[in-house]
């Protein structure tokens, strides 16, 4: 018996468990998860606790990271599309794109012909139409290649999709979020911006706030608490019992509600703990 037996510790990788905000901007190397976020999941997990990771990265993407961090849970990928088990090599969970996804993201591109969409496959394999230098820092930083397509139809892209990204400038994703509304397909997508230049898009009712739920109920674990920094990370968030941001969280986090931790880069995970640490 432990002092965290029955709880679930999630947090987000990208500028919560390290810091690569920068790296991805300059195309350099992020430095290195804080070792106080490693020694406070050790101690986590040593007192009883359950700890896994939140990542709107792919699978593929998230495999190298992970290596470094000591997890007892599956980890949640795809922003919330997929729950996947990293020693069983297997999907727990998988949500993907409908099939009219192709009709409606052919449509985006033809649009806006100026944004780039990368296309995620459960396989790993990533399609992009229109790639841009925001597209090769992104794949640079998560150590993913990618296929050059022209356009988004059936005969070049297979079926299932885990989720698209769309790339370009806040005010042009904006245009773009603003156009999927009026075309009334909402009802189909999770729409939501893991940075200002990306808008991610999964299945309806696939979000960070759902698995993270979901992975709860998996692990058998009782209280459910969060950290993340970006709009993406709000659905888990709301759905935990309590919820934290690092300081470098943009402002719709820092005011969600949560508990302000330290900077990213100053070891959040290590506030968090103590903090949890102190009250139980």
């Amino acid at each position: 018996m432990g002092k965290f037996d029955k709880m679930l510790l999630v947090s987000d990788y990208d500028n919560t468990m390290r810091y690569t905000e920068t790296a991805l901007r300059s195309g350099t190397e992020p430095p290195p998860v804080h070792p106080r976020n490693l020694e406070a999941i050790r101690y986590w997990i040593a007192e009883g606790g359950t700890f896994a990771m939140a990542t709107g990265r792919a699978l593929g993407a998230f495999r190298t990271p992970a290596e470094g961090i000591p997890m007892n849970a599956p980890v949640i990928v795809d922003n919330g599309a997929a729950i996947y088990d990293l020693k069983e090599e297997r999907y727990v969970i998988k949500t993907c794109l409908p099939d009219a996804c192709l009709e409606h993201l052919a449509a985006v591109v033809r649009q806006f012909p100026e944004i780039s969409l990368e296309l995620y496959h459960l396989n790993d394999l990533i399609q992009i139409v229109h790639p841009s230098a925001w597209n090769e820092q992104h794949a640079k930083l998560t150590g993913l290649g990618y296929e050059v397509i022209p356009e988004v139809t059936p005969h070049l892209v297979e079926l299932p999709l885990v989720k698209a990204l769309l790339v370009g400038n806040l005010e042009l994703l904006e245009r773009v979020h603003t156009y999927k509304e009026e075309q009334c397909w909402t009802p189909f997508y999770e729409l939501v911006f893991s940075s200002d230049h990306l808008l991610e898009i999964t299945a309806k009712g696939a979000n960070k706030g759902q698995m993270a739920i979901k992975l709860k109920e998996l692990c058998g674990c009782e209280k459910l608490f969060c950290a993340g920094d970006h709009a993406n990370d709000l659905p888990m968030l709301l759905a935990a019992d309590r919820g934290f941001v690092p300081a470098n969280a943009i402002p719709a986090a820092l005011h969600s509600g949560a508990t302000v931790v330290c900077h990213c880069v100053d070891g959040a995970l290590g506030d968090i703990v103590e903090i949890l640490n102190r009250d139980f």
